[in-house]
C-alpha cells in the first residue's frame, strides 16, 4: 500500500460565492502522481479549487476521488493523507522550528518521544533546516518559512500535497531550493503547485493546466502544448507608440520592456512580416495566448476537458 500511486479525479466541481462571483465553473482534471502545476492569473479559481481539495470548504456540484477515497464525503480520510500549505502560512514567530515541529507532530498523533524525535530529524534534514533548527521561526526568511511548511505538511505521508502560490517573494536562490524540494516529493505523490508563475511550471510539472475565470482553459503536458505552437510565434522590437497598431493587426500575446523599447510576442499561423521574426515558443507563449484565446490547439483540448 504504502508505494501504490494513486491520481485526482476532479469532474464537474462548481462553486459560486455569496456576492455572485462564479469562483469554479464546471471544472474537470484528471492528476495522476508526480508535480502537476495549475497556472493562472490572482483571481483565476486557483485557490478556490486548492481548499475545495483540502477539505476547506464544499462546491455546489461536482465529484472529486482521490484514489478509492471519495474527497467530498470522506473528508477525514482525505486530511489523513493530505498536506496543505496554503498561501499564507502562519508561522509561531517566538518558537524554534525543532519544537514546533515536535507539537504538530502530536497533533498528527505521534505519542512515542523516540519517534517523533526521529520524524522531526528526518523533515527538518530533508527540508535543509536542520542547522536552524534551534532558530525562532520570526527570524526565518520567506523560504525557510516555506520550507518548514513543508517539513509540517509532510508529517502526514501524503499522498496528496498542494501548494499553494509557494515562490512567491522568494529570492532566486531560495526559490531554486524550494523547487527542488518540492520535485523530490514528487515521486510518490501527486503534488499539485497552484501559481501564476510561469517558470515554476515550465520547470518542475510534467502534467498542467491553466485556469482563468473559473474555467479550464488548457490541460496539457507542458512540452507537447510548446511544440504545438511550433512556427506559430513572432516577435519583433517596437517603439512604445506602434503597440496601439500592432493591437489592430495582428494577435498580440505578450509585450515586454526591453532597453527602452518592447518585444511583442504576436500569434500568427503564416509570416505576418513587416519585420517579424520567428522564434521558438516557451511556456510563456502557451499561457499568453491560452489566456488571449488565440491559441486554437489549447481550444481544442478545451472541449476535451471540459
Amino acid at each position: 500500500m504504502e508505494n501504490q500511486q494513486i491520481s485526482l479525479s476532479i469532474r464537474n466541481i462548481s462553486k459560486t460565492y455569496a456576492n455572485g462571483v462564479k469562483a469554479l465553473d464546471n471544472v474537470s482534471l484528471h492528476i495522476p502522481p508526480g508535480m502537476y502545476g495549475l497556472l493562472g492569473p490572482n483571481g483565476a479559481g486557483k485557490s478556490t479549487l486548492m481548499r475545495t481539495l483540502a477539505t476547506l470548504q464544499d462546491p455546489d456540484e461536482g465529484s472529486i476521488q482521490l484514489g478509492e477515497i471519495d474527497v467530498l464525503r470522506q473528508k477525514e480520510e482525505v486530511r489523513q493523507t493530505l498536506g496543505y500549505l496554503p498561501q499564507e502560512f502562519g508561522v509561531y514567530p517566538k518558537v524554534n522550528a525543532e519544537d514546533l515541529l515536535d507539537y504538530f507532530a502530536v497533533l498528527k498523533g505521534i505519542t512515542s518521544r523516540a519517534a517523533r524525535k526521529e520524524v522531526v530529524e528526518r523533515l527538518l534534514r530533508q527540508t535543509n533546516l536542520w542547522d536552524k533548527r534551534r532558530q525562532k521561526l520570526g527570524g526565518y526568511s520567506g523560504g525557510m518559512k516555506q520550507r518548514f511548511g513543508v517539513a509540517v505538511a509532510l508529517l502526514s505521508n501524503p499522498k496528496l500535497l498542494i501548494v499553494d502560490e509557494p515562490t512567491a517573494g522568494l529570492d532566486p536562490a531560495e526559490r531554486v531550493r524550494f523547487l527542488n524540494l518540492l520535485s523530490e516529493l514528487g515521486e510518490n505523490s501527486v503534488v499539485i503547485l497552484s501559481t501564476h508563475i510561469v517558470e515554476d511550471v515550465s520547470e518542475l510539472c510534467t502534467n498542467m493546466a491553466i485556469i482563468n475565470k473559473g474555467k479550464i482553459l488548457l490541460e496539457a503536458e507542458p512540452m507537447q502544448a510548446v511544440e504545438a505552437l511550433k512556427e506559430r510565434i513572432w516577435r519583433k522590437l517596437v517603439s512604445k507608440n506602434e503597440l496601439h497598431a500592432l493591437g489592430e493587426e495582428h494577435q498580440v500575446i505578450s509585450a515586454k520592456l526591453f532597453s527602452g523599447r518592447t518585444i511583442v510576442h504576436i500569434y500568427s499561423e503564416e509570416s505576418p512580416g513587416n519585420g517579424f521574426e520567428l522564434v521558438e515558443p516557451d511556456l510563456e507563449d502557451v499561457y499568453f495566448s491560452t489566456m488571449a484565446g488565440f491559441n486554437t490547439s489549447c481550444q481544442q483540448v478545451e472541449e476535451v476537458s471540459i
